[in-house]
C-alpha cells in the first residue's frame, strides 16, 4: 500500500496557534472546536456514491478503480480549495489525538479502498463487482460517519483508536 500521512511535508505559511480563536477558520469552513474541515471526506464519499451505483451502472468501474489515496495534506495541496493553506496549518495545529483518530480512519477507508479495487481487478465478473462494492460501502460508510464526527467536535479520548480496534468494531467482535 502507498498510502502515507507525510507527516514530513512542507507546512503551510499560515501558523494557527489556537483555533478556537481564529475568525479565518469559520469563514473557510473549518471547524473552530478541532481545525478541521469535512472537505476531506469527500474523496471518501465521492468513492462510496460510485459503489453504490457499480450494480446498476458498471460503466462507472473505471471511475472506481481510477480513484487514488491521499493523505489529508496531499487532499489539500491538491485542492482547489481557496483556503487549503489554513486548512493544512489548522491540522498541523489540531489536537495530536484528534488528528491522530482522524490519520487512522483515513487509513482504515483506505484499506477498504484499496483490497476493494484489487479484488475488483483481479474478478471482473459483474456479480463479484456488485457483491464487493455493496459491502465496501457498508463497511465505509460507518467510518466516514465516525471520521465526520471527530471533525466536528466528538471527543476521541486520550488515545486515537488502533486499526485493529477499528477493524474489530467494524466486523462486530
Amino acid at each position: 500500500m502507498k498510502y502515507q500521512n507525510c507527516a514530513d511535508a512542507t507546512q503551510a505559511p499560515d501558523e494557527i496557534h489556537n483555533a478556537d480563536q481564529d475568525p479565518r477558520l469559520a469563514d473557510a469552513n473549518i471547524n473552530t472546536g478541532t481545525g478541521l474541515p469535512t472537505d476531506y471526506l469527500n474523496r471518501f464519499n465521492e468513492a462510496v456514491m460510485l459503489l453504490e451505483v457499480l450494480s446498476s451502472c458498471p460503466e462507472f468501474r473505471a471511475d472506481f478503480m481510477a480513484w487514488k489515496p491521499m493523505s489529508y495534506r496531499e487532499h489539500f495541496q491538491a485542492s482547489h480549495f481557496t483556503t487549503r493553506h489554513l486548512a493544512i496549518a489548522a491540522y498541523d495545529g489540531a489536537d495530536p489525538n484528534v488528528r491522530g483518530t482522524l490519520d487512522t480512519l483515513a487509513v482504515m477507508m483506505t484499506v477498504v479502498l484499496e483490497a476493494t479495487r484489487a479484488a475488483m481487478d483481479a474478478d471482473r465478473r459483474p456479480e463479484t463487482i456488485a457483491a464487493l462494492a455493496e459491502n465496501a460501502a457498508e463497511w465505509l460508510k460507518p467510518l466516514i460517519a465516525r471520521a465526520g464526527a471527530i471533525i466536528n467536535g466528538e471527543p476521541v479520548g486520550d488515545s486515537a483508536p488502533t486499526p485493529q480496534a477499528i477493524v474489530d468494531k467494524l466486523m462486530k467482535r
